[in-house]
This record gives C-alpha cells, structure tokens and sequence, in this order.
C-alpha cells in the first residue's frame, strides 16, 4: 500500500521549510505548493519533497492536487505575518489569511480530506491578562493579522461541527533559530523579528537595532517574550499530524518554552556567540507592546507529547547565526 501524502501549503517559508525537512527525512511522502510571494525555492533541500508552484486560491489547481495524490492532512504555513503591515493594509491579510483558506477548504471537504495543521498565533490573544498565557485566556487580538488567524480557527471549529474535520491550531510565541547545518533558516523581507535583526546589525547590514523601551515592570526594564526554536515548532507540527492521523479530536495549543527572555538578555546572547558588539539604539516604547508574553504550554505536552527542547536562548542565537554565516549565507534565491 502506498504511503498516504501530506500537503503543505506555504512549504517554502521559514517554518514551514523546516517541518517539511523534518517530516521528509522521517520518511514521509510531502508534497509542498507554494507560490513564492515570500517562500523561496532553495529552502526545499530534501530531493524527495515535490513541489508545485501555485496559490491555494486556486481552485482547478487544488482539484487536480487532490485528484492525483492520497492527501490525508494538509499543513497550512501560507499565511502573511508583518503585524505592522497588517494594520496599513487589513484587506491583505483578511484575503490572504482567511479568505483564500476558504478555498482550500471547499477543496478538502469536496475531497473528502478531513486533517488540517493550522500554523496559528500567540496574537490571538491580544493584551495579555495573565502570564503566562493558557489556552482559556480571552481571545481579544489587537490588529488585523490576529484577528485574520483568530477568524480562521474559527472557521475550522464550524467545518468540524459541519462536515468532520479535524484541525489542530498550534499557536506558537516568538519564532527563532535555525536547522544549525546553515542550509535553511530565516529570511524574511522586510525582517521583523528581534534575533535576526541583532544578529544583521552586528554584520553591518543594518545599521542599527532599536531597543523600544527600557522603562518595562521586568527585571532589566525590556520586554520579555517567550522564544521557541524552529525545530521545535517542526517537531511539534509532525506530532499534531500524527494526531490527527490516528484520529485524533481537534486541538488548540500553545507552543512555547514557558520560558521569558528579555531583550538585553537576546543582546547579551548575540555578543556571547558573535565576539561582536551590537549596535544598539534604546527608544521609546511602542504602542501594544505588552511587557510581557510567554506561553504556558502544558496542554501541549499533555495532548501531543510535545515540549521543547531548546531553552536557551544562547543556543537559538547561536543556531541563527551559524544561518546568517553558512553555504547560504542567510539569503535564498529567488
């Protein structure tokens, strides 16, 4: 009997390139569709992943997908992540983000596919309450692009009540690191995210880092986030499938460390590894930075039998860099 394919929409990107690497080389049958908006080809480095170019709003193309291959779960990474972008240009992310997975999803259900992996979001809930953060917390984003994948776990919970699909929303906190062997890593452009952004400056291709506030109710005034490796989004993503394979109910969880790093410790972290100093410019606060932001990830131990194993965040900045300064150099082409 053949082995059942996984698709993964959005395959190309940083995440997603490293879970279809990781379930690739656990000898399973993916099958990556990406239209390279901001995926990059070269990030698919495992000769047995097919790929095809497309968009998941295209539906002839979805039926002809589904017609030829034995998908039994879709893993969805498709989505657009600046938040900043997101409140300039809201109708973007509503299209992109929950509009277009509406498409895919008629497919599935036309289809009979009835698994589904959403790569969610810690902005689904807003301004903290509590931390660290627990499922239950209320569910009150604060910009388009939570609200654009808050409105799409909600759509899976009505396909569930309507037709039978299982989904499994994982909502991670602050993505980082790399695969370590400098083939795949982060790429982002414009690049948002705090460790990168270090790791650029100390190389000169920015000028500088902007530190938003000092004055924070923390131990050294900066906001502290929860930083969960890569991998361990990867490997927490393979178990969800499994999950869901096995017939599991749907799920929604956290995926963090339950761990707090500030950003003088994330700049602490980039000297220790680099030898290098970072330049660092210390401003203001930004609006809607809440001081605080870390997960409490039990129910994901408990549910997948997942917790990371990577924790400190000298190893996540470590793992970065050896991106940034390996065979590709931090970029991919196009």
């Amino acid at each position: 009997m053949s082995k059942s394919t996984t698709l993964v929409v959005g395959g190309a990107g940083y995440i997603g390139s490293h879970t279809v690497r990781l379930l690739a080389s656990q000898d399973r049958d993916v099958l990556v569709l990406d239209n390279l908006v901001y995926g990059h080809r070269d990030a698919l480095v495992d000769d047995s992943v097919r790929f095809i170019e497309g968009s998941l709003s295209d539906r002839p193309l979805l039926d002809k997908i589904f017609s030829e291959n034995d998908i039994d779960v879709v893993i969805h990474f498709a989505a657009f992540i600046n938040v900043g972008e997101s409140v300039k240009d809201p109708l973007k992310y509503y299209q992109n983000n929950t509009a277009d997975p509406v498409i895919l999803l008629e497919a599935m259900r036309d289809h009979g596919v009835k698994g589904f992996v959403l790569s969610s979001t810690a902005a689904v809930y807003g301004e903290p309450v509590e931390v660290p953060i627990v499922e239950s917390h209320p569910l009150q984003p604060v910009n388009p692009y939570g609200w654009s994948k808050l409105m799409l776990e909600q759509i899976l919970a009505d396909c569930d009540t309507a037709w039978g699909l299982k989904s499994a929303c994982l909502r991670y906190f602050n993505a980082s690191g790399s695969w370590g062997d400098g083939l795949i890593g982060e790429a982002h452009e414009p690049e948002t995210h705090l460790i990168p952004n270090v790791l650029l400056a100390i190389q000169g291709k920015i000028e500088k880092m902007t530190v938003f506030g000092t004055d924070y109710d923390t131990p050294d005034g900066t906001c502290i986030r929860d930083y969960i490796h890569v991998m361990d989004l990867a490997d927490a993503h393979a178990k969800a499938l499994d999950h869901l394979k096995g017939g599991g109910e749907s799920i929604r969880c956290n995926l963090g460390t339950g761990l707090g790093v500030s950003v003088r410790e994330i700049l602490d972290a980039a000297r220790e590894v680099t030898g290098k100093e970072v330049p660092v410019e210390y401003g203001d606060r930004r609006a809607g930075d809440p001081a605080r932001l870390v997960a409490d990830p039990s129910l994901a131990k408990e549910v997948l039998d997942w917790e990371a194993s990577h924790t400190d965040a000298k190893d996540m900045v470590e793992s970065a860099w050896q991106w940034m300064t390996g065979p590709r150099l931090g970029q991919f082409e196009k």
